[in-house]
């Protein structure tokens, strides 16, 4: 027997203007360097991560990162959206406010909060 009042959904993932993580990794353990082939050669003591749609605006937010603070860049990927930069604890959090800031008043984003660890 068939049931003819199912329903089919399609769902699509239909991007908007958004930052949907800002987190701070601050004084990671060694082996999480490692694990994402970053040198610690400066004696870096932050890591900083980002999720970016549209994706092609890590672009962007990787140039407001350096230019707001003295941060590396470690990825800017333009296809996932992802940013990761490092630096000093202090330099990452500025510069990821920079980001969250020009992002939500500059371009029109939605930004989520910025959480640290």
């Amino acid at each position: 027997m068939k049931d003819s009042n199912k329903q089919r959904i399609i769902q699509e993932l239909v991007p908007g203007k958004q930052i949907t993580l800002a987190h701070i990794i601050a004084n990671p353990d060694p082996a999480l360097y490692a694990s994402l082939s970053i040198s610690n050669a400066d004696g870096l003591s932050a890591i900083g991560i980002f999720t970016i749609t549209p994706p092609e605006a890590a672009i962007i937010t990787a140039d407001i990162a350096v230019k707001s603070a003295g941060v590396n860049i470690v990825s800017a990927d333009r296809v996932s959206g992802s940013l990761i930069i490092t630096g000093a604890v202090s330099a990452v959090e500025a510069a990821a406010i920079a980001v969250i800031d020009y992002a939500e008043s500059k371009l029109g984003f939605e930004v989520c909060g910025l959480t640290k660890t």
